[in-house]
């Protein structure tokens, strides 16, 4: 490895590690902005023992599902991946339960599009992002770090909120400040590291979580769950796993999930999806509310 590489490994290790104290579990990142470590199970067929671990296994490789805030273990990560040159942090977990709000920006943009339709929704919606840590993208992009309640999933999601405006949350990762990537480095804004991650307005809040299923005969959802599953069914393109995720935490969480576990998957493979990809989903909705598949 190149003196640069291992510099930036070292480096990449150290912010990981001061991230960690600030209580935020963290994975490595390769320069792709990809966790380092690929699975182990990646040969494995689909229908396998392993299609869906998160970790079980005992061995590193499950991309967020790695991420750890203890400095043992983060060690053993990154010297389990000695090209990493950069860090992800878990979003949704305790203590903050991180919320990132990732303002994109165009070529060409003199202010980014994203920062604009971000100002718009908070004169609509009667809100203000409170001071809190803000990361700056070689893109020129920014990454506004919130906390939200532990009783709520915010899923993960691109341009649903506004054009430019993704969402990092349950089951996804921000890149944290310090990382090098193949096009540049992530910075903290000035003025904003000393700052703790504030919390998600309300109102933001309510616009960053899936659209309740309505309730039908004062029952749970649909009476039979019947509405989780046409709540999937009717998702399009690029919210197929985020219904999913949120159809499946809800079932578990009304104590429906093993019931509903056909006809989730027969949903979501409806809509697209493969029976891999559903399993998976599922099963992280499954570990998100503390109950097992």
């Amino acid at each position: 490895m190149a003196t640069t590489d291992r510099q930036a490994t070292t480096l990449a290790l150290a912010h990981a590690l001061s991230a960690a104290e600030r209580g935020l579990a963290v994975i490595p990142l390769a320069r792709t902005k990809l966790p380092a470590l690929r699975s182990p199970h990646r040969r494995a067929p689909a229908p396998g023992p392993f299609a869906a671990c998160h970790g079980e296994c005992g061995r590193f490789g499950h991309g967020v599902h790695d991420a750890s805030a203890d400095p043992a273990r983060i060690r053993a990560l990154f010297a389990a991946a000695p090209w990493a040159t950069g860090y992800g942090i878990a979003c949704g977990l305790p203590p903050h339960h991180l919320i990132g709000i990732d303002l994109d920006t165009r070529p060409g943009e003199t202010e980014p599009g994203s920062s604009t339709a971000l100002r718009e929704l908070a004169l609509r919606h009667l809100f203000t992002i409170p001071p809190t840590v803000v990361v700056l993208t070689p893109s020129g992009g920014r990454h506004l770090w919130l906390t939200g309640p532990p009783d709520h999933v915010v899923p993960n999601s691109a341009g649903r909120l506004a054009p430019g405006i993704d969402v990092r949350g349950a089951g996804g990762y921000l890149v944290g400040p310090g990382s090098r990537t193949r096009h540049g480095a992530y910075t903290v804004a000035p003025g904003t590291s000393h700052l703790p991650p504030a919390p998600c307005p309300p109102a933001l809040l309510r616009l960053l979580l899936p659209a309740p299923v309505r309730r039908a005969g004062g029952g749970g959802p649909a009476g039979d769950g019947r509405g989780l599953v046409q709540f999937v069914l009717a998702a399009h393109e690029g919210q197929r796993n985020t219904r999913l995720f949120w159809a499946a935490c809800r079932a578990y969480e009304n104590g429906v999930g093993a019931a509903l576990l056909a006809p989730l998957l027969d949903a979501a493979r409806a809509t697209g999806l493969t029976e891999r990809e559903a399993r998976a989903t599922i099963a992280s909705a499954a570990r998100m509310t503390g109950r097992h598949p």
